[in-house]
Order: structure tokens, then sequence, then C-alpha cells
């Protein structure tokens, strides 16, 4: 069982997935484009090549947890997603991701044109570790 977390974004798709155990976040990638069928094409060779069975995306909450239009244009992506790869598809919320994710980079030294090429990877890997935790919480 292998989980994709995708942190989507106008212009640059954040991609995790996780080990065969579900229990830890292995490959990322980033998706570079703006048309969305586009990243849909990508996502559904990485879910092929990985085999993948459950997705996570980045549900970009307001940081006082109403909804914008962030939110509203990730609920549109996620029912493409569920519609074209028949897999069930969990929003996460995913406040504060890309912030850490610039942290936790910066930490790293990587400049700010560095991590501008892998923030969004990042961010998708914090997405699933957190679903990750989540899920073996709910195990227990």
């Amino acid at each position: 069982m292998r989980i994709m977390a995708i942190d989507y974004g106008d212009a640059h798709t954040g991609i995790a997935i996780s080990d065969l155990t579900g229990f830890l976040a292995g490959y990322t990638t980033t998706i570079h484009s703006r048309r969305p069928e586009q990243v849909l094409d990508a996502v559904g060779e990485l879910i092929r090549a990985y085999g993948v069975t459950e997705l996570v995306l980045g549900y970009p909450k307001n940081m006082d947890g109403t909804l914008g239009p962030r939110a509203e244009k990730a609920e549109r992506f996620a029912a493409a997603l569920q519609e074209r790869f028949q897999l069930e598809v969990h929003l996460w919320d995913e406040r504060r991701t890309t912030i850490d994710a610039h942290n936790i980079l910066a930490s790293a030294g990587k400049n700010a044109k560095k991590r501008k090429k892998t923030v969004d990877a990042v961010a998708a890997a914090l997405i699933l570790e957190g679903y990750l935790t989540f899920r073996r919480s709910q195990q227990n």
C-alpha cells in the first residue's frame, strides 16, 4: 500500500509517496506546470509507477479555519483526481506546511533560489507525514 500526498499549487505541485508499508514518506518530486490536465497526467504516471492506492491532497484553509478560493480550488482538484483515478482522496489541512518547508530548507542551508525548486516537494512530505501519523494514531 502506497499513499501519495499532493501539495497542489498554481505553477508547482509537490508530490510525496510513502514507502510500501505506508508508514514513512519516501519518494518526493515536483511537477512544474500551470495546467491542471498536465498535472493530472503526471500524477497518473506516478500512481502507476509506484502502485499508489490512496491520495492525500493538501487543503489550504485560512489561518482562522475558514475556506477561501484556494480551498475551493483544492476541492475541484480533489474531484478531478477522484473521477480520473477512482482512488480515495483525503483533504488534509495544510496550514503552515509551506512556511515550515521553507524553514526546514533554510536551516539546511538552502538559499532562496534553491528552496524555490524543492519547497513544494518538502511541503508534500510534511502533508504525508502528518497524514501517516494520524493514520497510525487511529489504528491504536
